[in-house]
């Protein structure tokens, strides 16, 4: 099911940006195991998640550009197939909300681990 949604959303969008969460999983494990250079992590987590949200919009609006040649070339179409299209727009940017709402908490609780870490010395 999820192999398709990916399908669904644009393979050129969507893999990379599960490359993207998987990514900043691997960084939120590293910050915890090692609290060496959190700062660096926790902006690079960052720096990722905004790209997350860009590219998941641009996958989006390059789709609805060409779903849009489409529909003037075609002429007429349905409400239905209007809306089935646009509902498939819109996976690629809840993916990349997803994945940054995801590394907002990998950050909020980096920084507490810093902040704790700091304490402690």
């Amino acid at each position: 099911m999820y192999l398709s949604i990916l399908s669904q959303g644009g393979s050129f969008f969507m893999y990379p940006l599960l490359l993207i969460l998987i990514l900043e999983i691997v960084l939120f494990v590293l910050g915890i195991i090692k609290k060496e250079n959190l700062n660096k992590k926790i902006s690079l987590i960052n720096t990722v998640s905004l790209f997350a949200i860009v590219w998941g919009f641009l996958g989006q609006i390059l789709g609805l550009m060409v779903a849009f040649e489409s529909i003037q070339l075609v002429g007429d179409i349905s409400p239905t197939v209007l809306a089935g299209g646009l509902r498939i727009s819109f996976i690629a940017p809840i993916f990349g909300i997803i994945i940054f709402l995801i590394s907002r908490i990998e950050i909020f609780v980096l920084t507490w681990f810093q902040k704790e870490t700091s304490i402690k010395k």
